[in-house]
This record gives structure tokens, sequence and C-alpha cells, in this order.
């Protein structure tokens, strides 16, 4: 009666769930006769891969990323990015800032996004603003849940200044 479309891309909160990707489709049938001038397939646009904060690495003050982004770090300061994974060991002091999040570390500060998923490893102290929201059991959250149309309107970009503050800029920007 009902069927489920096999070609749909995973979402953030299939992935954070474990649910594997569909398979790849296969057309059975011979090769084409001209495989040898045949054009490569096209690159997709921006990273292949996510940036990573190692566990051994702090970051004092603002990150800002085009792409996917997964922190097993320390990070101090605001964090924006397209996607944002948070691992179990990472710890963020400031507003965190992107598409999709998966938190499975600890955040303290407010969470901007179109979806959110707080895993049970999550530990969350800040007010979430969000559009699509999953707490799985075992999630410490203490704060505020605001569903609102578009979270991320509300965000600014961080700005231009130092780690310590408007007195401290960054080098070559005076």
């Amino acid at each position: 009666m009902f069927t489920k479309k096999s070609d749909k891309e995973p979402s953030a909160f299939d992935l954070a769930r474990g649910v594997p990707p569909p398979p790849p489709h296969h057309h059975p049938g011979p090769p084409p006769a001209h495989t040898q001038h045949q054009t490569p397939p096209p690159q997709p646009s921006g990273p292949a891969t996510a940036s990573h904060i190692g566990a051994d690495l702090t970051i004092i003050g603002n990150l800002v990323s085009k792409g996917e982004v997964h922190i097993d770090g320390q990070i101090q300061g605001d964090l924006h990015a397209m996607q944002i994974t948070v691992g179990e060991s990472a710890r963020i002091t400031g507003g965190v800032v992107a598409d999709e999040i998966i938190v499975r570390g600890a955040i303290s500060g407010s969470i901007r996004g179109r979806r959110v998923v707080l895993q049970s490893s999550s530990h969350v102290e800040g007010d979430v603003f969000h559009n699509q929201l999953g707490i799985e059991q075992g999630a410490y959250f203490e704060g505020k849940s605001r569903r609102v149309d578009d979270p991320l309107a509300g965000a600014s970009m961080p700005s231009d200044s130092g780690p310590a503050g408007p007195g401290f800029p960054l080098r070559g920007n005076g």
C-alpha cells in the first residue's frame, strides 16, 4: 500500500541514527563499446571531505567554514558552517550555527540550525533555535527550545576582531 522511495538521500537524522545510505543503482547490460573516450563523471563542487578539528587542538576565536566541520577538540568562540558534527570528546563554548548540527559532545552556548540532533552522549547548556529537533534518550539539555521558520536568520557572522575581542585585531587588520 505504501512504499518508500529507495533513491532518497539520507538526512542528518538518518545518518545520526546509523541508517546506511541506499546502494547505488546498477543497470545490468553490456558495457559501452567506446570506453576509452568517455568523459569522467562530474566532480562535486566544494570539499569532498569534512574539515576536522582533532582532540588535541584548541581554537580560541571564531571559526567559519563553507562546508562540513567535524569537531573532536575544543573551541572557545563561535562556529559557523553548513554542517557540523560535534564529537563525544568535543567541548564548545560559544554559538554554533549551521544547516545541520549533530551533537555528541558538550556545547555551552546557543545553537541555531535547521536540523539539530542531540545524541545520547551530548551535554548542551544553552538555547536551541531550530526547524527540526531530535533529542535522544540520555542527552543532557538545559535551556530553551525554540522552533522558528528560519533559525539562521537571527545569526550574525563572527566579527573581524581577534580572540580577545575588538581591542585585539587579527594579524593584518590593523
